[in-house]
């Protein structure tokens, strides 16, 4: 998300699927229902939104509670994501668009992008950075790392690959360049 934000300010489109996926939960009729039924109605807080912790909870502990809910919301979040190119491709649009998705290649929506950059960072600079911004322990992290997909998954079906490895703006001029060489092997080929 650092990276898209960086490059939305360069001028680019950013789809964020976790945005539209927290957008689909809060307020889609038919999710809400669906998650009120299995998650009682108070999964809802006061102020319309999902309590995410206490789903998060329960789905990294019942893979079939994690089943459900990404049927439920997956292809939600894919119709959104074509709907945003397609209307980037209706109005004419000729920069960048980012697809800000961390499960994109588990959706197999690498197939609708013209190029995939991937980020990257060493194991266990992931498990800090999740305990620092999301408040788990060690063990919580670790479980959810486990079930990622790993960097060389990642970096063997990317175009190109960032390490961030280093501060915010190491990885953003990291990911500039990576970005003007897609664009020039693109245009290359085009040539």
């Amino acid at each position: 998300t650092l990276i898209a934000r960086a490059l939305e300010r360069d001028g680019a489109r950013v789809l964020d699927a976790d945005a539209i996926g927290h957008d689909i939960t809060d307020h889609d009729p038919e999710v809400r229902a669906a998650l009120a039924a299995e998650y009682g109605a108070d999964v809802y807080r006061a102020d319309g939104t999902l309590d995410r912790r206490r789903v998060a909870s329960r789905v990294f502990e019942e893979p079939a509670a994690l089943t459900r809910l990404n049927l439920l919301v997956h292809p939600r979040i894919l119709k959104r994501l074509r709907d945003g190119l397609a209307t980037a491709e209706v109005q004419g649009f000729h920069g960048v668009v980012v697809v800000d998705a961390a499960l994109l290649l588990d959706w197999g929506f690498e197939r609708e992008c013209d190029a995939v950059l991937a980020l990257v960072a060493p194991p266990e600079l992931q498990r800090a950075r999740l305990m620092a911004s999301r408040g788990w322990s060690v063990e919580q992290a670790e479980r959810r790392l486990a079930r990622a997909r790993r960097n060389e998954a990642f970096a063997a079906l990317a175009d190109e690959t960032v390490v961030n490895d280093g501060g915010e703006s190491e990885a953003i001029a990291a990911a500039r360049a990576a970005l003007a060489r897609l664009r020039a092997r693109r245009d290359g080929a085009g040539a």
